[in-house]
């Protein structure tokens, strides 16, 4: 997906995944978000084209699909279409703590 190339681009840096949803049309335009609104715009829409593109590649291939589920390292991005556009569910990924365990003395 082109949008990964986005987030290693230029320096190298500590960046906050995001965290929300996006909703976008047909064309790929970003209508609503619940992102932090410090999070770049272009690479929401960009995250929506590429979603948007991977429903049309699956309707092309002739297996329509209503939802898909992507985890890339610590992002899980899950995707529901919508009539042509979609929503983009967006979930940064945390390590898990290991459990605390009782001692049975």
């Amino acid at each position: 997906m082109g949008f990964l190339k986005r987030f290693f681009r230029g320096r190298a840096g500590v960046q906050q995944l995001p965290t929300g949803t996006i909703t976008v049309d047909r064309n790929g335009h970003v209508v609503t978000s619940t992102v932090a609104s410090a999070y770049p715009k272009n690479l929401l829409g960009a995250i929506g084209r590429d979603v948007l593109g991977l429903f049309r590649e699956a309707r092309t291939a002739q297996m329509p699909l209503a939802e898909i589920s992507l985890q890339f390292g610590s992002l899980h991005i899950t995707a529901r279409e919508l009539r042509g556009g979609a929503i983009i569910f967006l979930f940064p990924q945390t390590a898990l703590l290991p459990t605390p365990t009782r001692s049975r003395s």
